[in-house]
């Protein structure tokens, strides 16, 4: 049995599925998930994200959140924690960079939102020296103020995909024919939910929608609302939404969507206006990475990495840097917001 027969089965037995339901068996089926199945971070595996590049990534988040506590009293007791936090790598790099914030480390409280049993097992490794609770849900964080990092977690939820049909909305799905999966469209319905984005297409224009990040949205922003906190959410996307970004890597290339389901990772860029839409606390202004980065101070953390170095070492921080900030790397494509109650100022960085 393989994954491609578990679909092949389901459609024949329910129909076409949304592109939804096909990334969440893809990703995350308990036998044949993509996150189930392998480590997919770094140069051995699929991807490599920011943490991965470097630890100036993780440092300056750390203490971005770190300075987001002192503003807001140095509350005794927090929920610090991490959404889909890969290796553990930007968390050891958050915890080792803000060890030096007095009293932050005895307030602390980390939590792990991980779906997958093997990632949880490497994250325990790289996060040893400290005690750390995994959750399945949201709900199971502490109601005490939450102090939240979640990079490159939205881009993997489950998207739905809409093509406009005059007022009403044609949604793709997956099914089988001739040998192969394939996209397909169900019937032209209404939906609530786009109905906004009447505004701004036309007939023929492909939206995406992502039930699951408004709902991550609503639970995070009610806590950071009702007990303090912030969180810090980086992602590569833009404030709307507009054709089709679902896309799958393999290997560091690009692959076919449809093609070895489970052996690929699938993820879609991230509608950061409907996040603010969904947020029950205060928001701020979508900023590039590059721009945030160097407003916390990467290039002289760089050059301090860099003094004692020469050689390829020395090659290395600069790439990262570059990597890491410039327009033409991942310092346009990603993006971050931070959410933080509407008594409080924006995190270090950002803006309103």
């Amino acid at each position: 049995m393989s994954l491609l027969n578990h679909l092949i089965s389901r459609i024949e037995s329910d129909g076409p599925m949304t592109v939804a339901d096909y990334m969440s068996a893809c990703l995350l089926h308990p036998e044949f998930g993509y996150y189930t199945n392998r480590t997919p971070f770094g140069r051995e595996g699929d991807f490599i994200t920011a943490p991965e590049i470097s630890q100036m990534f993780g440092e300056l988040l750390g203490l971005c959140l770190a300075q987001c506590w002192l503003d807001q009293g140095a509350p005794a007791q927090i929920t610090l924690a991490e959404l889909g936090p890969g290796r553990g790598t930007l968390m050891a790099d958050l915890l080792r960079a803000t060890r030096a914030v007095p009293g932050f480390h005895a307030a602390i409280n980390v939590h792990l939102l991980e779906a997958s049993p093997k990632l949880r097992d490497i994250q325990q490794q790289a996060l040893a020296p400290y005690n750390v609770t995994f959750i399945d849900h949201l709900v199971d964080l502490p109601e005490q103020p939450l102090y939240l990092v979640a990079n490159e977690f939205f881009d993997a939820l489950p998207i739905r995909q809409f093509i406009r049909q005059g007022d009403h909305w044609a949604e793709k799905r997956v099914g089988y024919r001739d040998g192969a999966l394939s996209f397909g469209l169900g019937q032209p319905s209404p939906q609530p939910a786009l109905a906004h984005r009447l505004e701004d297409t036309k007939d023929g224009d492909l939206v995406e929608h992502c039930e699951a990040a408004q709902v991550v949205m609503a639970e995070v922003s009610q806590r950071i609302e009702h007990h303090g906190g912030a969180a810090l959410l980086v992602d590569y996307g833009d404030w709307r939404s507009l054709g089709d970004t679902l896309q799958a890597l393999r290997a560091h290339a690009p692959a076919d969507p449809l093609h070895t389901p489970g052996e690929a990772d699938l993820t879609a860029h991230v509608d950061f206006e409907a996040l603010a839409v969904a947020a029950q606390c205060a928001h701020s202004r979508v900023t590039p990475q590059g721009v945030f980065l160097e407003r916390l101070g990467i290039t002289n953390r760089a050059q301090m990495l860099a003094k004692p170095l020469s050689g390829d070492a020395l090659e290395t921080v600069i790439q990262a840097h570059r990597r890491l900030t410039h327009p033409q790397e991942m310092g346009n494509l990603f993006k971050v917001m931070g959410l933080f109650p509407k008594s409080q100022t924006p995190p270090p960085g950002l803006n309103t």
